[in-house]
């Protein structure tokens, strides 16, 4: 296994970037983005944003605290829009000048919220992603939130505090569920949201302890695996895949703490 951690100029201390995991062995582990350009990826979020590039085997990851964020070469259709994956959100210390350099680098501004210290940015690939600002964060970016879009609110937040453990309350107006590492929160969506898979953002990761009693606990409870356990040496990896009921592609990993640990 190929295993190599660059540090960008204004990166971000390299920690522990995946979270310690919650009772049920689970926590945010990783997004991953299929693109026919990941030049343009990694000049966002490493270049600009100061993630740290993790490369392992053939893939290559942007580290922050609490998130990879994963790109890959390769064809997909579709932004994160439309999805049930509406956008995701991260937390930045100094919120001028994370639009600055985002805007110099040719990112669109969508949308700006100062009276919120908010805005929204349209990534390469039409991935689009929210900015909270947060004078006193503990470092200059961490990952913040997600954000699904759905018809079945109560539904979803339910299946994944039983599959995941995930914590349900209130990120504002926003119902919400917690996880180590991300905030899962629901809008309604004005039209029926399509699957995630084939889209640039084509899955979502959870990051488990153990993944094969993880894998077998759901399929007793009768959640079908995508993907059975499947050792990936390449990488230094365990992965399953599995879809919820909405269409989000989700993979298991056991693994990724330690790698972007370093490790």
């Amino acid at each position: 296994m190929r295993l190599k951690i660059v540090c960008a100029l204004f990166a971000i201390p390299l920690l522990a970037q995946v979270a310690p995991p919650n009772e049920m062995g689970v926590s945010m582990g990783h997004f991953h983005i299929i693109t026919p350009d990941p030049d343009a990826q990694k000049k966002v979020w490493v270049d600009v944003l100061g993630g740290n590039l993790l490369q392992v085997g053939p893939l290559d990851f942007a580290m922050f605290p609490g998130v990879l964020m994963g790109f890959r070469k390769g064809e997909a259709e579709g932004g994160t829009e439309g999805s049930v994956v509406d956008h995701l959100g991260f937390a930045v210390r100094d919120l001028a000048g994370t639009k600055a350099r985002l805007t110099a680098a040719g990112v669109r501004i969508t949308r700006e919220m100062p009276e919120q210290s908010q805005f929204f940015a349209e990534f390469p690939d039409g991935v689009l992603v929210e900015f909270t600002g947060d004078p006193k964060l503990d470092a200059p970016i961490k990952h913040h939130h997600l954000h699904l879009a759905s018809n079945q609110i109560d539904e979803m937040r339910a299946w994944y505090a039983k599959v995941f453990g995930a914590v349900p309350g209130m990120r504002g107006k926003f119902k919400a569920a917690d996880l180590p590492g991300v905030n899962l929160s629901w809008k309604t969506a004005e039209k029926p949201p399509v699957p995630t898979k084939g889209r640039r953002l084509d899955h979502i990761g959870f990051e488990v302890t153990d993944i094969k009693a993880f894998c077998a606990k759901l399929e007793a409870g009768g959640i079908k695996l995508d993907l059975p356990v499947t050792p990936r040496p390449d990488l230094g990896l365990a992965i399953a895949f599995i879809t919820d009921p909405w269409g989000t592609r989700i993979e298991l990993t056991e693994g990724l703490s330690r790698l972007s640990a370093g490790k």
